[in-house]
């Protein structure tokens, strides 16, 4: 796994590596709305995480996930911010996205 600097570094690097789409964290799936794509935690897996901290800035901590679908055919990216910025979500996803960070 890559070492990035920033996030927008994590985002090329992984793009490069064919994680194209953008998803999004809904409250029980993550959605590419660009696509009409949603995935639900038992349809796809994280396979790479990258977590920023910001040096004095609490609002530039994010969490850049790389995720695919089961079947392998969907490769995509998730940011989202952590601690008191972070998305509201179920549990089911909390689990999901826990085990990672």
């Amino acid at each position: 796994m890559d070492n990035y600097d920033t996030v927008v570094a994590a985002l090329q690097g992984l793009k490069a590596k064919g994680y194209n789409l953008d998803f999004n964290i809904g409250a029980e799936k993550i959605y590419c709305k660009e696509h009409d794509i949603y995935l639900h935690p038992h349809e796809f897996e994280i396979m790479e995480t990258h977590r920023f901290e910001g040096d004095s800035n609490p609002s530039d901590e994010d969490i850049v996930y790389a995720v695919e679908s089961k079947n392998g055919k969907l490769k995509g990216t998730i940011t989202s911010a952590f601690g008191m910025y972070a998305d509201s979500i179920n549990t089911e996803m909390i689990q999901k996205l826990s085990l990672h960070q």
